[in-house]
């Protein structure tokens, strides 16, 4: 069966912002604690592969979107900043209200684009992040606002995550998107060299002031809730007085990663569940737990172990958007305990691709994924991703034939089920 593109996307909408701008380590005992938007002004031009470069849009579709003001009437204002009770209350409040989604897609910096978390949603995930934005781009280019955030109805609950190191130019950032999410979350944890260079993510962890006063800018301007992302110090006492740092600056929803900074290599390096739990158990809003996530019964056994709200899954997922539906890649499947299932990674390319059609985003993150997707088919025959490598400007007529070619070739790398082919779920959504 070949596959054949979606013939329109104008029967599609999203929501694709295009702004305007608005006018050594140290010990954390050491630290002293210190007292829908605009409508769209242009548009990006609509292409379907004709564009040099992969950072054109596949294609565009635009939405008109309330004024500032009209989003800002729907919001309302912040009414005070919250501390004590009445935060903790309303950090719950409002995640009950979310129906406290348990399998959440994690942030990727240009892999859980919109097309993609669709993807993930349709398979069993129950909220997502987007990539992480850096704050000062986002503020300042119509070009990054409108490639790099896009959403659509459907894509709820929803966190948008920013890096950023300048409370003032986060909030004027987040302010842009706090009608499309339910969280604005920011990243204290990315540990790569970029972070460090650019002074954010996990490299923040050695100037907690600036960190506190990042959350409490948020957390005292915007209607939606603030939410972070962090990881560990080595030290536990560290990390708990991190997380209650955080939770007193008025983060509402807290993501853990189980690693420190330095440990960067996810498939070497275990994330410690225990040091999460311990987070978990000390501070009193949400907390979800990031690590060691490979196929679903890993959630259920984190969920369980750590007590937290929810699991974040992030590489895993990019070969395997169907994990949280029950699948695996055969590298987690082993003899006796599960079977070839219904679905392999071929089909799950040609439903991201479809996605992409509906939902456009820039050509770079379309060529990640079919990477991602494709790698052990890739494998099998070389001289299929050598051409697809040599693809200086993609289309989706090319990408579906790069399907169809490998099922002619006799390529088939099923995924797999567990053998009972269901996950028995008790009322409270672990495995019984």
């Amino acid at each position: 069966m070949r596959f054949k593109p979606l013939q329109s996307a104008s029967l599609f909408t999203k929501f694709q912002l295009n702004l305007k701008s608005e006018p050594s380590f140290s010990p954390f005992n050491t630290f002293i604690m210190a007292s829908q938007i605009q409508t769209l002004s242009s548009q990006t031009p609509a292409t379907n592969g004709d564009n040099d470069g992969d950072d054109t849009l596949c294609s565009s579709v635009i939405t008109n979107l309330p004024s500032e003001q009209e989003a800002a009437a729907t919001l309302g204002r912040p009414s005070g900043y919250l501390t004590g009770e009445a935060h903790i209350e309303r950090a719950w409040a409002h995640w009950n209200s979310l129906g406290r989604p348990k399998l959440i897609v994690a942030p990727m910096v240009d892999n859980s684009e919109l097309p993609f978390r669709m993807l993930c949603r349709k398979y069993g995930a129950q909220a997502a992040y987007t990539p992480m934005l850096h704050s000062r781009i986002f503020g300042e280019s119509e070009k990054y606002r409108s490639e790099e955030f896009t959403t659509c109805k459907e894509d709820r609950p929803l966190f948008v995550q920013f890096c950023a190191n300048d409370p003032d130019i986060l909030l004027e950032s987040a302010r842009k998107v706090e009608p499309y999410c339910d969280y604005v979350d920011i990243n204290f944890g990315c540990p790569q060299r970029i972070a460090r260079r650019g002074n954010y993510g996990a490299f923040l962890m050695d100037k907690l002031p600036l960190v506190k006063s990042l959350v409490e800018k948020l957390s005292q301007n915007l209607t939606v809730p603030v939410s972070c992302k962090i990881r560990i110090f080595p030290d536990l006492h560290d990390t708990i007085n991190y997380a209650k740092m955080l939770e007193e600056a008025g983060c509402s929803l807290l993501a853990v990663h189980g690693r420190t900074r330095d440990e960067k290599d996810g498939k070497k390096i275990r994330a410690n569940w225990q040091i999460i739990k311990a987070v978990r158990e000390a501070v009193r809003i949400p907390v979800i737990a990031n690590g060691n996530i490979r196929y679903v019964e890993d959630a259920w056994q984190c969920l369980e172990e750590t007590g937290t709200e929810g699991v974040l899954s992030a590489e895993a997922l990019l070969e395997n958007p169907a994990l949280f539906a029950g699948y695996r890649t055969p590298e987690w499947a082993p003899v006796g305990v599960c079977r070839e299932g219904d679905l392999d990674q071929a089909e799950l390319a040609v439903e991201y691709l479809r996605m992409c059609e509906k939902y456009p985003v820039p050509w770079r993150m379309v060529r990640s994924h079919v990477h991602k997707l494709l790698g052990e088919w890739f494998r099998v025959h070389p001289s299929v991703r050598e051409d697809f490598n040599s693809q200086y400007k993609l289309t989706f007529e090319f990408l579906y034939g790069l399907v169809d070619r490998l099922r002619e070739l006799g390529v088939r790398i099923p995924l797999h089920v567990k053998d009972n082919d269901s996950i028995e779920m008790s009322d409270n959504g672990n495995s019984a």
